[in-house]
Order: structure tokens, then sequence, then C-alpha cells
């Protein structure tokens, strides 16, 4: 087995479907948006309401490639993290799956969450704005992109665990 890492912007689905596949496969999961957290003391949108966004990226990349650096496990990452270069090299090497859904389904899944906003548009225009900028990034680290609007949790895990090249040998696929 190895690492299974889900991308994706905010709001895809990454930490629900992240623990209920880690559980499923009967391995660890790591969030390392909590990770960053626990980091810094604080929440993340602490950290960007008080201008760390480059501490903020750096803790984050940190936090990555040591959850990647690990085995046998599910890792949640946060949704910019593909925006470094040395973060996508680490996905792109191992098993990523990047969790999509439309721009106006994400936006209605993190109203009100709290999040800190990415861009000053807000709504959908942030999110079409944000994924337009991060979907080839996403397409270059990604084995499997699996759609999650309109799916339950568990619809997804099957996907990702029936994929062609999937890790995991309980999943039917191939071994790397």
């Amino acid at each position: 087995m190895m690492v299974v890492a889900l991308i994706g912007m905010r709001g895809a689905g990454k930490t629900s479907v992240g623990r209920v596949l880690a559980a499923r496969l009967g391995v660890p999961f790591v969030d390392t948006d909590a990770e960053v957290e626990r980091r810094f003391g604080r929440p993340i949108a602490q950290v960007f309401a008080a201008g760390e966004v480059a501490e903020f990226r750096l803790v984050e990349a940190e936090v990555v490639a040591e959850a990647l650096a690990g085995t046998d496990a599910v890792v949640a990452t946060g949704g910019g993290c593909v925006e470094d270069g040395a973060t996508r090299a680490r996905l792109a090497a191992g098993f990523a799956v990047w969790l999509t859904a439309p721009a106006a389904v994400l936006a209605a899944r993190c109203e009100g969450s709290g999040r800190p906003a990415l861009t000053d548009l807000g709504g959908v225009a942030e999110f079409e704005a944000v994924l337009a900028r991060r979907e080839a990034l996403y397409a270059e680290c990604a084995r499997v992109v699996v759609a999650t609007d309109g799916r339950g949790v568990e619809e997804i895990c099957e996907a990702i665990v029936a994929a062609p090249g999937s890790p995991h040998p309980r999943a039917g696929g191939p071994r790397r």
C-alpha cells in the first residue's frame, strides 16, 4: 500500500471522503489543514486574516511533504497546496486523486463555513476564478479524477478504490 492523496478545491469533499476511505482501507487519515492549524495554534482563517499567507504556504508545503513521505494513509490536502511546485512533484509521484465539482456546487458547500476568501470576488465567481487558475495544476498531479457532485461519500470511495492503478491491494487494481 501507499499514500492516497486527495486534492481539489475547498468544498470538493476531501476531508469527508478521506475519513471514510481511510476507515474502509484500515489506514490512518491525515488532514493537512488540521495539522497546519495545530502548528500555527489557530484556525487558517485567522492566519490569512493576519496577512500570513506566505508563512501559511511554507508550513503547508512542509506538512504535505511529511504526510506524503509516510506509508499506508489517506491524506486530505488543502486546496491550494498544488500552487507549490515541489508539492506538485511529490503529489504526481504518488497516487493523487482529484475530487472535482462545479464552481456553483463548491460555493454552495462552503457558504458560511468561515473559510478565508481567496479573491475579492466572493461566491461562485471566486470559485470560478480560483478553479481556472488551479485546474491545470490539479491535472498535473492527479492519477485519478472523481466528480463528487451528486454522489455520496461511499460511491466516491468506491470510484477511488476501483480506479485503474489503485495502490491498495483490497481495491483490486494493480500495485505499483
